[in-house]
């Protein structure tokens, strides 16, 4: 009789340890899907106030310049009067096609916001396919290049969409601004995770991840100089990483040397076969 008091007891025991596991387990991913949502809500209200307030100013001149031209008579307007009504018409255009393209970032940034598809993947592979993406980019006098010391072999289980995302963000920004010399990828196993880095000589850019997204995007001419939309691209790869409990940092060396680097956690497996 006492064996099977003690027998329950150690049961009810072991239920109630396993009951408490579970709860502060699945407590933590609600939490964890619960800031997801809200940043989510908040970057989509913060940039929906920021472009609905700058896309107003280039509609008007467009508005303004085309109600010029079709007012007066043809016999009013000197060509070189329609000459730069046209061509201011065609600055604020392209203005406006700079919005819609970050736009499209942004739709791309809340589509992965919900969930996230992790699968096993040859890195080695990964990253030849980023290279291959990049050289259409990259300017005559340029090569994009991959290092590691990890094993062709090596396997990564992560989100492919989340990593091409922040692949090419980086790689097309370095792109943009290396106008010859090399583009480096070096990617390595470090902290029970994947670190990957973005190296090139070009335009100083350790600047631009300064702050996070919502920074950024609260600030009342954070859309308007399109020369430097990859602001909005490294706030994206920030904002991508955070999410995944990681850490994405920009820094600038000697002769402007730009290395960009995220690290997220990632199980891998067969690291260093056959070496």
């Amino acid at each position: 009789m006492a064996v099977t008091f003690f027998i329950i007891l150690f049961l009810l025991i072991a239920f109630g340890i396993t009951f408490l596991l579970l709860k502060r387990r699945y407590t933590k991913q609600l939490d964890i899907a619960t800031k997801r949502a809200q940043q989510s809500e908040r970057l989509k209200s913060v940039f929906i106030e920021n472009i609905s307030r700058t896309l107003r100013s280039p509609l008007n001149a467009i508005n303004n310049y085309g109600d010029q031209i079709l007012e007066k008579k043809d016999e009013e307007m000197q060509p070189a009067q329609v000459r730069k009504a046209v061509t201011h018409i065609a600055e604020f255009s392209k203005e406006l096609t700079d919005y819609v393209e970050q736009l499209h970032e942004m739709s791309k940034l809340e589509g992965i916001t919900p969930s996230f598809t992790f699968i096993e993947v040859n890195l080695s592979e990964l990253m030849a396919s980023y290279r291959r993406e990049t050289l259409n980019y990259t300017k005559p006098d340029v090569s994009v290049r991959v290092t590691t010391e990890l094993s062709p072999h090596c396997r990564g289980v992560l989100d492919t969409n989340l990593m091409h995302q922040l692949m090419m963000h980086l790689l097309t920004n370095a792109a943009k601004h290396v106008t010859h010399g090399d583009i480096f990828i070096r990617y390595t196993c470090e902290r029970r995770g994947l670190k990957v880095s973005v190296s090139y000589t070009g335009m100083e850019q350790s600047e631009l991840a300064e702050g996070d997204i919502y920074t950024y995007l609260e600030q009342e001419d954070a859309l308007k100089d399109s020369s430097k939309s990859s602001v909005l691209g490294l706030a994206i790869c920030r904002a991508i990483v955070d999410m995944f409990g990681g850490e994405f940092f920009m820094e600038t060396e000697s002769g402007k040397k730009n290395v960009a680097s995220f690290w997220f956690p990632c199980e891998m497996k067969d690291v260093y076969r056959d070496l």
